[in-house]
């Protein structure tokens, strides 16, 4: 049973033995996203993995602004990078393949690997590391209540 003011979603989720390791976002590559010879402008491509990673975390039946009301947490990005591999271009549809990479209490990490899906080919792939934070910009831990959804075995 879920503290009281969790959503219930987030408990069929945790419940659930196939939830999704991984999530698959697609869209396609705007105008705004280019620069004068049609070719997304880099810093897009960290954006692209915002969109990933709030929507892998939706997967999960765990909203990011219910976290930020409900728990007073925020997600602060403390590391990103990004392996560029191959173009991507004005109106490609994309694919943004989100997994949470490792993680822990105070912790998480996200990894990335974006795709053409006319093309099949590997645009870029990087990770992004966060801390949880309060309310008042220190420190926290997540919640017990969403462990299960947010937290991945160690490889050995």
């Amino acid at each position: 049973m879920l503290p009281r003011g969790v959503p219930a979603i987030v408990e069929t989720v945790l419940q659930s033995p196939t939830r999704a390791a991984s999530h698959e976002t697609r869209f396609r590559v705007r105008y705004a996203e280019t620069d004068q010879m049609g070719v997304v402008y880099h810093a897009n491509y960290l954006v692209w993995m915002e969109i990933g990673r709030v929507e892998l975390v939706r997967s999960l039946g765990i909203s990011y602004k219910e976290l930020e009301e409900r728990e007073g947490l925020c997600l602060a990005v403390v590391e990103a990078s990004c392996r560029y591999r191959a173009p991507a271009r004005y109106d490609q549809e994309i694919a943004v393949e989100t997994r949470i990479a490792s993680s822990s209490p105070r912790r998480i990490e996200f990894a990335y690997r974006i795709r053409s899906i006319e093309a099949g080919k590997l645009l870029a792939e990087g990770s992004t590391r966060h801390m949880w934070l309060n309310r008042e910009w220190r420190p926290a831990r997540l919640p017990e209540t969403y462990h299960a959804a947010l937290f991945v075995e160690k490889e050995t």
